[in-house]
């Protein structure tokens, strides 16, 4: 059973999106999204190097909030920015973030949180994964900004995916 479903949830989530986007529920919408379902987890699993487990559900949706919060303020940050740039206090700059965190998962979710911030991006991380190098639209502090990144970002996806 657990090669026909590597990823239930994956599965499952794959089989409403396909009828919700779809708008029917037709036989045969029914038998492509159930198809689709079941391939698409299989044909995917090697991309999953470690496999899933979440051990704090709560801290979950606090990083949830915090990221949200931080993507709204940054979003108006950069709008304003957009709109008078003679506002800028400072330049662009690259930052060095010294992570404490292995787990893939929790390395691809930084990514994820890091690229959807508006005025940050992922340039690189290093070979044994202990430092990330990030772009941001406006550096008044880099250290600063890294702790901050280590302590909103890094910690809770710590908490999250390692044991």
């Amino acid at each position: 059973m657990k090669k026909l479903l590597p990823s239930p949830l994956l599965s499952v989530a794959l089989f409403l999106f396909w009828l919700l986007l779809n708008r029917s529920l037709g036989i045969d919408q029914l038998l492509l999204a159930l198809l689709l379902a079941l391939a698409i987890p299989v044909m995917t699993a090697g991309l999953r190097p470690v496999r899933v487990c979440i051990r704090k559900p709560l801290t979950v949706l606090r990083l949830i909030g915090c990221v949200t919060i931080d993507s709204i303020i940054s979003s108006l940050s950069v709008l304003v920015l957009l709109i008078q740039p003679s506002r800028r206090k400072h330049s662009a700059g690259f930052i060095y973030v010294h992570l404490e965190m292995r787990d893939p998962n929790a390395l691809a979710m930084l990514a994820l949180i890091v690229c959807l911030t508006p005025g940050t991006a992922w340039i690189e991380l290093s070979l044994d994964s202990s430092t990330l190098l990030l772009h941001a639209m406006e550096v008044s502090d880099g250290t600063s900004l890294a702790a901050a990144i280590k302590a909103r970002y890094e910690v809770p996806l710590m908490e999250i995916f390692q044991s």
